[in-house]
């Protein structure tokens, strides 16, 4: 097959990725649908980019998955997740709410109680990030076998 043809044989399964960068498009012309930037995640400056960011954290996933299932308290959420500090949880939190990912609900009360749920734009991603919560869960077992076995493989340097 000559290079750069783009034939596609068969549909990429659950387990298969694509570790090929696809061929580069010309980044004129082509403009995002909701906005008039180029839409390249593979270019340096494409605001997608900013998104992938936030998702691609530990944090954000495990926070839109609890948060996909009903509304939390801050201190609940820090109590349901293991080892998410009070400050990654509010920096998270956050962001999140910046992106229009989460809803932030204060009630005047002694003390101050806050809430966060998710929100529609949010609840499009969280079935998503689900996803790899649950690839994480099944293939937990070859990942470590992996490491070992590359671990196994290096020999300490003299």
């Amino acid at each position: 097959m000559p290079a750069g043809s783009a034939v596609v044989k068969k549909a990429l399964s659950r387990d298969m990725v694509s570790l090929e960068k696809p061929p580069a498009r010309p980044v004129r012309g082509n403009k995002a649908a909701r906005g008039n930037w180029p839409v390249d995640p593979y270019a340096q400056d494409c605001p997608t980019r900013l998104v992938l960011d936030r998702i691609a954290d530990k944090w954000t996933v495990l926070l839109l998955i609890l948060l996909s299932r009903r509304s939390w308290r801050f201190n609940e959420l820090r109590r349901e997740i293991g080892g998410l500090t009070q400050k990654m949880a509010s920096q998270t939190l956050k962001g999140l709410e910046r992106d229009g990912l989460v809803k932030r609900k204060v009630t005047p009360t002694v003390p101050v109680t806050v809430e966060y749920s998710i929100t529609p734009l949010g609840r499009t991603l969280s079935d998503t990030v689900d996803a790899l919560r649950i690839w994480a869960e099944q293939h937990m077992g070859d990942v470590t076998r992996s490491q070992k076995l590359y671990d196994g493989m290096k020999t300490p340097s003299a």
